[in-house]
């Protein structure tokens, strides 16, 4: 009996865990938004990403250079995009396209089904690193009870 009272309380313990990275999610898909331009049709793509963060199960920002990024909104979920070890992007010619190209998941144990990208916005990187190191000191200081 003490072990399954244990074992309930972990699985508790590990919920409450996972439910606090989907609240960060979409507060950082709201950062990411709030930080993007207008829709564009496409992007000249260099063949390596510098560097992609998940914003959930329905978008992505990737780096295709260390001060250029982008936002990916997709089309529908893309599975296991939070657990994925990589991503890589479909491009045509050096140019991926909204609604044409695709976000793949790589890595152990994924189907790798495609995922459509809906809609391309360039990311201002500075504005973005500003508002996430305002975020960060605004989350630090303690609340009045």
């Amino acid at each position: 009996m003490k072990i399954l009272l244990s074992a309930i309380g972990l699985l508790l313990a590990f919920s409450a865990c996972a439910a606090d990275p989907n609240i960060r999610d979409a507060d950082r898909l709201a950062l990411y938004r709030a930080n993007a331009g207008a829709s564009v049709d496409n992007f000249q793509y260099f063949g390596r990403l510098d560097g992609w963060t998940p914003l959930g199960e329905t978008a992505v920002a990737i780096w295709t250079r260390p001060s250029e990024a982008y936002l990916l909104e997709l089309d529908g979920t893309c599975q296991d995009l939070d657990f994925a070890n990589a991503i890589t992007v479909t491009n045509q010619f050096g140019r991926v396209y909204r609604r044409f190209d695709k976000v793949v998941v790589l890595g152990r144990g994924t189907s790798q089904i495609p995922c459509w990208i809906r809609d391309i916005r360039p990311i201002d990187v500075k504005a973005l690193k500003q508002a996430e190191k305002d975020k960060r000191a605004a989350d630090a200081v303690p609340r009045a009870s």
